[in-house]
């Protein structure tokens, strides 16, 4: 079983693999090079995703927005 620590850095290695290979796709690349990098940005991708659900397997929802409250003083008892 994989310690918090080790998992969290292995997610950091995913991210920081994705955000090279975005910053591939923007340069000159032939088509074989192309390809070669959108296969490894998916699989970072999938194993990035994975990896977090199995480390935070607690889904986090934000609650809806609230309507902002506004003070109206004809209100004030």
């Amino acid at each position: 079983m994989m310690t918090l620590e080790v998992k969290l850095a292995r997610l950091r290695t995913h991210r920081n693999n994705i955000h090279r290979y975005h910053r591939l796709l923007k340069t000159r690349l032939s088509d074989l090079e192309r390809e070669y990098i959108e296969s490894r940005l998916s699989e970072q991708r999938a194993a990035l995703e994975n990896l977090a659900r199995t480390t935070f397997p607690i889904p986090f929802k934000m609650p809806p927005p609230s309507q902002p409250q506004t003070f109206r003083p004809d209100e004030v008892a």
